[in-house]
């Protein structure tokens, strides 16, 4: 009973810890298709009822639902064009219920744009979504002088 008890663990922990990366990598492929401008990616992650909080910057607001998500996005793509994205401090929280996704970003075109990003993915779906604009906030390998500083988890694309 014991063993079954054990392996019964191990193989939950197993699964937690490999659905733990899902939604990294979902956020990742966020990111990075934020910077390319690709809104069609960009909403294949959301469920119809999700909820985005952009804070700071001329598109501050609440949208809710998918509809006005892509409207946000296709006004924020357009004015923007491609950017290079930098990605720090990537953190997964994760269990059977669903992930919460938490990073440093910055996107860089006309002028940087530090954002402090959160994610919340229930399914596999993002159901929240935070845009915190943060000109101080620090993304280490966004600029030659913090590269040196730079934590493993940190990526530039």
């Amino acid at each position: 009973m014991k063993r079954f008890a054990l392996a019964a663990a191990l193989a939950l922990g197993l699964i937690a810890t490999s659905h733990a990366g899902q939604a990294s990598n979902d956020a990742t492929t966020h990111f990075q298709a934020i910077a390319s401008g690709d809104v069609q990616v960009l909403m294949r992650g959301y469920k119809d009822n999700a909820q985005f909080q952009w804070l700071g910057g001329p598109l501050d607001g609440n949208y809710a639902g998918v509809a006005p998500i892509r409207g946000i996005w296709e006004k924020f793509t357009k004015s923007q064009g491609a950017l290079k994205l930098t990605v720090d401090k990537l953190e997964e929280s994760a269990n059977i219920n669903g992930s919460t996704v938490t990073a440093n970003v910055q996107f860089e075109g006309k002028a940087p744009i530090k954002v402090r990003y959160v994610l919340v993915y229930r399914d596999n779906m993002i159901v929240s979504e935070t845009w915190q604009i943060d000109p101080k906030l620090v993304v280490a390998g966004a600029a030659p002088q913090a590269a040196a500083l730079a934590p493993a988890k940190s990526a530039t694309y």
